[in-house]
């Protein structure tokens, strides 16, 4: 978690969301479903002022490359000021308590993400400042693989990783891998960014912990864990089939030979061992005790505190013992390094979650969420799963989601709460969180590769 870059990289943001909002409310006539307040705000002028500022942010969110402005700034102006339209209209109305409550239930939705993604980000983190990742890299460097090999691995790889890890990061660590090993070659790089991209995204599709869109439908209790597994298959088919295509057009031949050493950190594989545990906890307290996943993910930051605590404690003892151990081998570049050797903090860990998603997270539901209250969303519902069939629906959905967040879009339907079947629920799960592959600025991990790669990576060479 999506996700340590050089360089911040920004989430799928588009102006679609709020055009899509917009056109509903012309189109349809009002409504009130079970996710509306007691008053029907989409004809009144606060209501047309919310939507509005909902457009105003988004553009201001979609260029955000040219302003320099990062995301999450206009988002939560505008949720802070269509909240305040919602109370506006209430209290005239006699009925101030009604928006309270809303607002505090919307806000407790999104407190239940922000814990869990806050400690999967700092899990994360700490593998990463514990060299797992460069480990990785380098182990790949050293092989020597073909361009033909080296594709196929490297796309597995995003696959696989993306399940635990945000697609962010997956992809950003395979694109650090063929940068170094296939430096000069864009043609070839061009291709493994674009296969890792659509391989991150699709590795995310299939599990709880793998994306943002995932997460938040187990968590609304719309499908149980284990069925997400079912989109295994459908997954690795959108990743395989572009990857096919792609593997036509690779030269098969080797790099030039590099070397490249890196050596975990003490307490590396003990942090994997905790994240894994802690990701058991948060699925035994979903499925057997009924508790939000994000009381086990918070259990589990409390065990990582303590080993954090156990390596600063046992420091000292440690790098007597390697000091002696390598001085008497000789080993003199090994004993160069402990000399710089730092304690583990896990509030630097923290600190370096990527928090104007987490921010951009908070503005995008509370905006949603102060809209649907007015009743758009009861609009959007009648629009799309009334008038559509839902398996259509849904497949239009992961078609704007190329082009929109697929976290507004998520947090739309569940907010609409169509009555779909499990299998249609599956059915958004995958489109929202594939359909980004579409373009190189429908993902995050697509836009991170955009800046990381920049000049070979592109938009136009992704849509070709």
């Amino acid at each position: 978690m999506s996700a340590s870059p050089s360089r911040p990289a920004t989430s799928r943001h588009r102006l679609g969301a709020a055009l899509l909002l917009g056109a509903c409310w012309l189109a349809c006539p009002p409504l009130a479903l079970a996710g509306a307040g007691s008053l029907d705000l989409t004809g009144s002028g606060a209501g047309t002022l919310s939507v509005a500022l909902f457009v105003l942010a988004y553009a201001l969110v979609m260029a955000e490359e040219l302003l320099h402005m990062r995301k999450s700034k206009p988002v939560l102006v505008a949720a802070g000021l269509i909240w305040a339209l919602v109370a506006w209209a209430y209290t005239g109305a006699g009925m101030p308590a009604l928006a309270e409550t809303a607002f505090r239930e919307t806000l407790l939705e999104y407190s239940e993400l922000l814990l869990f993604l806050l400690v999967a980000m700092t899990y994360i983190n700490a593998m990463e400042e514990r060299r797992v990742f460069d480990a990785l890299r380098a182990w790949l460097v050293r092989k020597g693989f073909s361009y033909r090999s080296l594709f196929w691995i490297t796309g597995f790889l995003a696959f696989g990783i993306s399940a635990i890890a945000n697609n962010m990061t997956t992809a950003m660590l395979m694109c650090a891998v063929v940068l170094k090993v296939a430096e000069g070659d864009d043609r070839f790089i061009r291709l493994c960014c674009i296969n890792t991209v659509v391989a991150a995204n699709a590795g995310g599709a299939f599990s709880p912990f793998g994306d943002i869109t995932t997460l938040m439908v187990w968590q609304a209790g719309q499908l149980p864990f284990a069925a997400f597994f079912q989109l295994l298959v459908p997954s690795l088919v959108n990743f395989l089939v572009p990857a096919l295509l792609m593997n036509l057009f690779i030269r098969n031949r080797k790099p030039p030979g590099l070397t490249e050493e890196v050596w975990l950190k003490r307490g590396a594989r003990r942090i994997i061992l905790l994240f894994l545990v802690t990701v058991a906890i948060s699925v035994l307290c979903h499925s057997v005790l009924g508790l939000p996943p994000a009381m086990g993910m918070m259990f589990g930051l409390g065990l990582l505190q303590f080993f954090g605590y156990f390596l600063r404690r046992s420091l000292p003892r440690s790098l007597a013992r390697k000091h002696t151990r390598y001085a008497r081998r000789g080993d003199w570049k090994k004993l160069e390094q402990l000399g710089s050797v730092v304690p583990f903090d896990i509030f630097s860990r923290i600190a370096r979650a990527e928090w104007d998603t987490l921010l951009f997270f908070y503005g995008v539901v509370m905006c949603v969420g102060g809209l649907g209250f007015m009743g758009y969303l009861a609009l959007l519902s009648q629009s799309l799963y009334g008038g559509w069939d839902p398996m259509w629906a849904n497949v239009m959905l992961g078609l704007i989601s190329a082009v929109v967040d697929n976290i507004p879009v998520m947090f739309a339907v569940l907010s609409m709460a169509p009555d779909m079947s499990s299998g249609n629920w599956l059915l958004i799960t995958l489109t929202a969180g594939v359909g980004g592959s579409l373009l190189a600025m429908g993902s995050a991990a697509g836009v991170a590769l955009m800046g990381q790669a920049r000049g070979i990576y592109t938009f136009a060479g992704h849509l070709r």
